[in-house]
């Protein structure tokens, strides 16, 4: 997996929603124009130099010959552009020192670079974390596999999303060809690609919920339920940023909204009759795909540009940066670090998951490092970690 980063370094209309109904603008003017959440921003500020950290981080344990592994600071600044370090892979370098070690090798005449032993055990937790919840790793591919058209998906959409959906880099290896009666791989229509399909025994005994089922359980069962509960079948959590004006209008679509029957995300569309609810219906399909697209991520977090890779496999006809954006009581989109990154909201309470897992608990340390910057390293007396103080 490591590998292939490495190797790929070097190397619709908008569709209308019944929630934003907006004029005309381009697709950058609306994204301009949303609310902006300070909350998400803020952890955003961090978050986009933890991404640059982990590209680092990949390309040097993707490089096992060496004991410890490591990289020259050549060959990163060669990359420097498409890491997105703007002063140059030496100054980005010396930010860190918590996670990055700089050593001269006389034999070769260069400086190279590895992870400290801090940075080591991290990543040594997390491989731990991942290989611990296997079958979660199984049941989460089911599902991406199951919400496609042809319960199948290219290989190569899968490699976008693997850490995301917290795959161990030889996940073909170890969780493909090990579950040879739940997935198969096939060749794919352009030449050396491949496509994972779910086994034909495996995909008729599936019966998934979707993870909305359980707020809307949850949520029906409250005295002081937010949703009337003759519109809990159909309705999805809602919060908005701070000092989002809403209006009595916009109130009233959103209310219709919920309302609005639609084919939920592991159910077949062949033979489904078109209802009344038509082209809105479609839409709110689509949301509830990158709903759950994002309930299965590790962070509830990805990249706008690597969900896209999804569209045609899940058949959504639509732009998912404005669909994320007509919806900002579900996802919160962010600019930062020249990508269009979202989040599912309902997920997060002041910049943390509200249910955190192991394998996010060992990144939640890495960004810890990355916040402590050059600053000493906290003494084992003062536990309290960089991002709790924040």
């Amino acid at each position: 997996m490591r590998f292939l980063l490495i190797r790929s370094l070097l190397i619709h209309p908008r569709g209308g929603s019944i929630i934003n109904v907006r004029s005309t603008t381009t697709s950058s003017q609306y994204v301009a124009s949303r609310s902006r959440d300070p909350v998400f921003e803020k952890f955003m500020d961090k978050y986009k130099n933890l991404l640059k950290v982990i590209a680092i981080q990949d390309l040097i344990l993707a490089n096992p010959t060496d004991d410890p592994p490591s990289v020259s600071i050549e060959f990163l600044s060669r990359l420097s552009q498409k890491l997105h370090l703007n002063r140059g892979a030496a100054s980005f370098l010396r930010k860190y020192p918590h996670i990055f070690h700089v050593l001269y090798d006389p034999v070769k005449s260069q400086p190279f670079c590895r992870l400290t032993d801090v940075a080591m055990e991290i990543s040594r937790q997390e491989a731990l974390a991942i290989t611990a919840t296997l079958s979660l790793v199984v049941d989460r591919l089911v599902r991406l596999l199951s919400m496609s058209m042809s319960k199948s998906i290219p290989l190569r959409a899968i490699f976008k999303v693997w850490r995301e959906l917290g795959l161990p880099d030889d996940f073909e290896d170890s969780v493909i060809s090990k579950n040879p009666h739940v997935f198969k791989l096939s060749d794919g229509y352009e030449h050396n690609t491949h496509i994972l399909e779910l086994v034909q025994e495996e995909e008729k005994s599936l019966k998934l919920e979707a993870a909305v089922e359980k707020w809307r359980v949850v949520e029906c069962s409250k005295e002081d339920c937010s949703v009337e509960r003759t519109e809990i079948q159909f309705s999805f959590k809602h919060g908005y940023p701070p000092g989002m004006r809403l209006s009595k209008n916009f109130k009233a679509k959103v209310k219709e909204w919920q309302r609005l029957p639609y084919v939920g995300p592991y159910e077949d569309m062949v033979g489904k009759k078109k209802n009344r609810s038509g082209v809105m219906g479609i839409e709110k399909r689509a949301v509830a795909i990158a709903h759950e697209f994002l309930s299965l991520t590790v962070e509830k977090v990805v990249e706008v540009e690597k969900i896209s890779y999804f569209r045609k496999c899940f058949g959504i006809d639509l732009n998912m940066r404005d669909l994320f954006l007509d919806h900002p009581g579900m996802f919160y989109m962010s600019t930062k670090g020249k990508r269009h990154t979202v989040f599912l909201r309902e997920a997060y309470e002041r910049g943390r998951l509200i249910d955190p897992n192991p394998v996010y608990d060992a990144r939640r340390k890495l960004l810890d490092l990355v916040l402590l910057g050059r600053h000493a390293a906290l003494s084992e007396s003062g536990n309290t970690s960089m991002s709790e103080q924040e």
